[in-house]
């Protein structure tokens, strides 16, 4: 599945790049304890509930609201404008600089300008001054920002010393206050000389007419203070109903974005201001004030059903903050304009699906950033839908495309993985644990294998086991369908029967119906119809009254049947089974802890839940799965119900919650970023010094067991439910 080679040549040259690394990596390992520490005392749920609603209500009534911040402008004597995209921005501008033989425009942050490349088409009009410390540095060397909030955040204080004397004609050294300081000097007299001063908003208030800025600097109020003009940028997104909704704006975004309490200056303007007339003499007149409302795609976000939930973005840049692929490449790779999980839809309307292709791509599907999220956007899903629009105007390339499509030939599919069995055993060896694994593949495909270990499929799949097995049910309570998916039914079927034997001691006859894939690998890799097909394939099965619970052992699997299976069902034949599907799906682990919890609140092991007899202990640690704890919101339970067995000493790892890099595909598209995120999570499982680590996504267990394989350690990795069987 190989993705552009201009895109992989990126991909190396970022991973490769140590100074980049660590800028990314310091920064993004500080965040979230720094953003903890901020939140204290806050209920961020409650917060971005209310930001979300407050932007959905915009959302709603955009248009309305864009009129009315326009007509109290006008009365506080601004000129309005609105334009539909950049080529409106530059003719407005160009007009506005000929009106006053402007020479020079010094410009405070806006993600706009850059959005339409402003500087690049003013630069014969007037001299195009950035202020923004930062966005001047990228500026000399004609870069573009690879981070909405710190747009040089790529480059280490040696470079910018490098840069800072280029610009200035003579040797900086790289010290950071003496660099602000001559940022400072040099600018100063920018904004001493400035015709025209131009400025990015926050927040537009629509009841008052007021644009806001928040800022650090200063450099947003020189601009807005010192030119006898002032422009102000403002996306139509960017528009709130009043004062309320900004107090909320106010005490998320700097907390999100720089895991501050409050932003040095917060600036709001609601008119032209006074200011003495050509600088000098006593006469005082009013400050020209101009407002560019930019549409360039707005108003088709804002108005598509699926994505007008992207226009709840507070552009606090948090999901790059916390994006484990962001970090290890940066904006310039992750991004087109606009970094990261949001730049993916950002680019998609405001530039164009082609753009996006390559940015949606870089996406793990890990689901971090939406727990983040101070406008409680579900950017991971959307992105899914991005990737599904994508591909009807740009399709999968050949291999991958064929791999989609057998999928829906379930025939074809389950024949391909019984042959795989056969074919993967000419290349098995046994490891240490006990298990066999591909360690080298022929040809190119060793780029698959070079990292980890891959496993040796089955000879007998689950399907085929489950059918011998005597379960002996413990006091039945009821029936469980099993929904394995492909990994455990093929690769790990001692997984399903490790499951069948701890929910047969809980009571629970387990079947397993006749099914194929869950549809998952088609939804990631943007073939939502391919999805549909192969979800009315499973749907018969399992929307049975007979069952009282449908337990998936893959997160990924649950995921398909309580979340997506809904999705790509609504409005067919199908869909009402598919909500029946998902009201009984639970993942493994959350079933147990259910069922344990429901026999006495309690979740200790009693001779009914568990045979394993031993006075040893063992240490063992766990990895979140991404699905399971990020999508399905289930973190506690596996703690809970590894901690109630008398023989486990469960150790908490650190960054338990990072992905291993997996990502289904993603691995295979992008082994060299998955490589490096499984080097990671291994480390952290090494410095825990657990015996064991658990694992509730085989996809996971694939990556980390192959990987932990792969270094020659003696930590095994097992399924929760291997552990709960006394498979250890």
């Amino acid at each position: 599945m190989p993705v552009d080679s201009v895109l992989k040549a990126k991909v190396n040259k970022a991973l490769s790049d140590p100074v980049l690394r660590g800028a990314l990596g310091k920064f993004g390992d500080e965040f979230p304890i720094s953003r903890a520490r901020v939140y204290e005392g806050i209920d961020f749920e409650e917060l971005r509930t209310a930001i979300a609603n407050a932007k959905k209500e915009v959302i709603e009534d955009f248009e309305a609201l864009a009129d009315q911040f326009e007509a109290n402008l006008k009365k506080r004597g601004a000129i309005v404008h609105r334009a539909k995209d950049g080529n409106d921005v530059y003719r407005i501008l160009k007009d506005i600089a000929k009106a006053h033989n402007a020479k020079v425009c010094v410009k405070s942050k806006s993600m706009v300008s850059e959005e339409i490349h402003l500087n690049e088409h003013l630069k014969d009009t007037m001299e195009m001054v950035e202020t923004d410390l930062g966005e001047w540095i990228i500026q000399q060397v004609n870069e573009k920002p690879s981070h909405m909030v710190m747009p040089a955040i790529h480059l280490s204080k040696e470079r910018c010393a490098e840069i800072f004397s280029q610009a200035l004609g003579r040797k900086v050294e790289p010290d950071i206050s003496q660099m602000v300081q001559l940022a400072r000097q040099t600018l100063r007299n920018h904004f001493l000389n400035a015709d025209i001063g131009l400025s990015g908003c926050n927040a537009a208030i629509a009841e008052t007419g007021t644009m806001v800025m928040f800022t650090n600097e200063g450099n947003g109020r020189l601009t807005a203070t010192m030119p006898p003009v002032h422009v102000f940028l403002v996306g139509y997104e960017k528009l709130l109903k009043n004062f309320k909704d900004l107090a909320l704006l106010a005490k998320a975004l700097p907390r999100s974005a720089t895991a501050q309490a409050l932003t040095s200056y917060v600036t709001l303007i609601s008119g032209p201001v006074e200011t003495l007339k050509d600088k000098v003499g006593p006469e005082v007149v009013h400050k020209e004030l101009h407002v560019i409302l930019v549409d360039n795609g707005r108003r088709e976000l804002l108005t598509d059903p699926v994505f007008k939930e992207a226009g709840q973005c507070t552009r606090c840049a948090s999901c790059l903050n916390v994006c484990p692929v962001y970090q290890l490449v940066g904006g310039h790779v992750f991004g087109h304009i606009y970094a990261g999980g949001i730049g993916s839809l950002l680019t998609g309307f405001f530039n164009s699906l082609k753009e996006t292709d390559h940015v949606q791509e870089m996406c793990i599907s890990c689901g971090r950033c939406a727990a983040f999220c101070p406008g409680k956007i579900d950017i991971p899903r959307l992105i899914l839908e991005m990737r599904n629009r994508v591909r009807k105007e740009i399709p999968l390339p050949g291999m991958q495309n064929f791999i989609v499509n057998t999928l829906k030939r379930r025939g074809l599919f389950q024949f391909g993985l019984r042959q795989a069995s056969w074919a993967t055993a000419l290349f098995a060896k046994e490891g240490k644990d006990g298990n066999k694994y591909i360690r080298s593949l022929p040809f190119g495909f060793n780029r698959l294998a070079n990292w980890r270990s891959l496993p040796a499929f089955s000879s007998q799949p689950f399907r085929e086991r489950i059918k011998t097995m005597k379960q002996e049910v413990v006091n039945k309570r009821g029936k469980v369908a099993f929904f394995g998916g492909c990994v455990i039914d093929y690769a790990y079927p001692e997984i399903g029967e490790s499951l069948v034997r701890v929910l047969n001691r809980e009571g629970y006859e387990v079947v397993y119906p006749d099914q194929t894939c869950c549809g998952a690998p088609a939804i990631y890799m943007g073939s939502m119809d391919v999805a549909r097909e192969v979800a009315k394939q499973n749907i018969n099965e399992f929307a049975k009254d007979e069952f009282d619970y449908i337990v998936s052992a893959c997160p990924t699997c649950t995921v398909a049947l309580k979340d997506q299976w809904v999705q790509v069902l609504k409005g067919t034949d199908s869909e009402a089974k598919a909500k029946q599907v998902s009201a009984k799906t639970l993942d493994f682990i959350k079933l147990v802890s259910n069922l344990r919890k429901e026999k006495g609140g309690a979740l200790k092991e009693t001779a009914a839940t568990t045979h394993v007899a031993t006075s040893q202990q063992i240490n063992v640690t766990y990895h979140d799965s991404c699905h399971l704890n990020w999508d399905l919101g289930v973190k506690e339970e596996p703690r809970e119900v590894l901690k109630a067995q008398s023989h486990i000493n469960f150790i908490e790892m650190n960054e338990s919650d990072r992905c291993c890099g997996f990502g289904g595909s993603y691995c295979i598209k992008l082994p060299e970023i998955s490589q490096e995120l499984l080097k990671r999570k291994l480390k952290n499982i090494e410095e825990s010094k657990a015996q064991i680590v658990a694992v509730d996504c085989p996809g996971c267990l694939m990556n980390i067991r192959g990987g932990l394989d792969k270094q020659g350690s003696n930590v095994k990795a097992l399924h929760t439910a291997q552990l709960l069987d006394g498979k250890y």
